[in-house]
């Protein structure tokens, strides 16, 4: 099983005396101390040696030094300018390792890919906790080689990205990410595996993406066996005179829409955000959907339908 030489307290502990370093709590640093973990980060994320690995908030490099020995290239992004002189050293000493500093929304795509040699395909983090959510969505929205991606969050992260409809945990973000990828694996990381020992508790989430394109909204639908204008692999509608698929970003306006007004109907939700109310019942006559339901009851593919339908009525 691949380990960490830095994931241990002794170890961390000298080289953050070596390098004349403290734990930054407004960065989310929690340095992962726990071999048993990374062994298992490690089994999820299933490397063989070819992957381009990109990490987000490595900190001292705990799990980046676990990454070097199975990926092929391993690019960290990390927002600590005092970590820099660490992840140097880990460059030096690791061919297939490089590093970029600033913030990981910002980073232009353009020089992860440069610094990886081609496009990431996996990504594996430790993220921080602050924009842990936000940036998994960002990643499978703006990278569609990420074919999966293994990242530790907070517990109530993890619920939200794993939540099934009509649970407290499930919102806007789980449809939204679900047209991406879909759960896989998951395992619970209590505080004392970390130094600092963090208020919370965390989860290890393994999500694949289903597809690329429109491709992956027909296969998602597909999955949930539920009717659909989406069936085609490469995501066209049929020739029943089906609209034409839509596109991630249309869905994701749709999605925002149903959740507005939580506590409201989808109809009045969808309308109070601008969708025009006759359009808004033939779309739900057509995929299917009460306009009396709330939102947190329909399944993303639900929500694949619908804008589909809206589609067809004119209404996107």
């Amino acid at each position: 099983m691949t380990t960490s030489p830095l994931a241990n307290p002794t170890a961390t502990r000298e080289l953050l005396e070596a390098f004349g370093l403290a734990t930054k709590h407004r960065l989310g640093q929690n340095f992962l101390i726990d071999n048993h973990v990374i062994e298992r980060i490690m089994a999820l994320a299933e490397l063989t040696g070819d992957e381009r690995v990109l990490e987000v908030g490595p900190g001292i490099g705990t799990l980046t030094l676990a990454l070097i020995e199975d990926a092929g290239r391993v690019v960290s992004i990390e927002m600590d300018r005092e970590l820099e002189p660490v992840l140097a050293a880990h460059a030096v000493a690791h061919d297939n390792f490089r590093y970029l500093m600033g913030d990981a929304l910002k980073v232009p795509l353009s020089l992860v890919e440069e610094a990886a040699d081609g496009a990431p395909t996996v990504f594996i983090a430790n993220l921080p906790y602050n924009v842990a959510a936000t940036i998994i969505l960002d990643f499978f929205e703006r990278m569609p080689d990420l074919a999966r991606a293994v990242v530790m969050v907070q517990k109530e992260v993890a619920d939200r990205i794993a939540a099934r409809p009509g649970t407290k945990a499930y919102g806007a973000y789980t449809a939204k990410l679900a047209l991406f990828a879909e759960v896989t694996g998951r395992f619970e990381v209590p505080p004392r595996c970390f130094l600092p020992a963090p208020h919370v508790d965390s989860a290890v989430v393994r999500l694949d993406r289903w597809g690329t394109g429109a491709g992956s909204l027909a296969q998602m639908v597909a999955a949930d066996d539920a009717p659909a204008a989406l069936t085609a692999g490469d995501g066209s509608a049929e020739s029943s005179g089906a609209a034409e698929a839509p596109d991630a970003d249309q869905v994701c306006r749709v999605i925002d829409a149903a959740f507005a007004q939580r506590r409201k109907t989808i109809r009045n939700s969808m309308a109070a955000s601008g969708f025009d109310k006759a359009a808004l019942d033939s779309a739900y006559a057509a995929a299917g959907i009460a306009p009396t339901a709330r939102a947190e009851t329909l399944a993303p593919a639900d929500f694949v339908r619908l804008t589909c339908a809206l589609k067809g009525a004119g209404a996107l």
